[in-house]
């Protein structure tokens, strides 16, 4: 049982941290480069907001109540990451993370929604014929809201590193970032199989 729990949370941490598909890890990237560590409680309520789309997508795909097409889904992944990407390069220093709620929350969800979805299938391999769904996905869940935390704890404090030793100011700090994560994911939405 024990086995099982630490095979489903370690499933959930590779998924995250897997070096091939690292569209999971530049959406933290974006999401957390805005924020410094006194932050840390509006960074952890939208990484879970994200881990909650995430897992209400793959409940949904689990219990065959939605189908959605793959390539439409692949597509959408860097589509997220560009939108949350272009809106920190324009409001970086404007303070516009700090609203109430706004592009950022809704943006992590929907990103959390189409990502599990981009991952129904291959968990739908992993469930098999399970009767303990749901478990098995909160277990998975679990995994991914830690290595969420590890990534976003690495970002804040290469932030923290960057504007207080190497003293660029936070507005660059977030333009360069997120500037460069759109160098990456152009490339990936370009290549998508959906618009070939």
């Amino acid at each position: 049982m024990l086995e099982n729990f630490w095979f489903n949370v370690e499933y959930g941490i590779n998924h995250v941290l897997d070096i091939n598909a690292y569209d999971h890890v530049l959406f933290l990237i974006v999401l957390t480069v805005p924020y410094v560590f006194k932050d840390w409680k509006r960074v952890l309520l939208l990484v879970s907001v994200f881990t909650l789309g995430h897992t209400l997508s793959l409940v949904l795909a689990a219990y065959s109540v939605v189908r959605v097409n793959g390539q439409l889904v692949e597509f959408l992944i860097p589509v997220t990451i560009l939108i949350v990407a272009l809106f920190n390069v324009f409001t970086a220093g404007k303070g516009a993370q700090k609203e109430k709620v706004g592009v950022l929350f809704l943006s992590t969800l929907f990103f959390g929604l189409i990502h599990g979805l981009g991952f129904a299938r291959e968990f739908h391999i992993l469930l098999g014929d399970s009767d303990n769904k749901l478990v098995l996905l909160l277990e998975f869940a679990l995994g991914i809201e830690l290595a969420q935390v590890i990534i976003v704890f690495i970002v804040l404090f290469l932030g923290y590193v960057g504007q207080t030793i190497f003293r660029f100011s936070k507005r660059d700090w977030i333009m360069v970032i997120s500037a460069i994560v759109v160098g990456l994911v152009i490339p990936m939405i370009l290549n998508s199989e959906f618009l070939a």
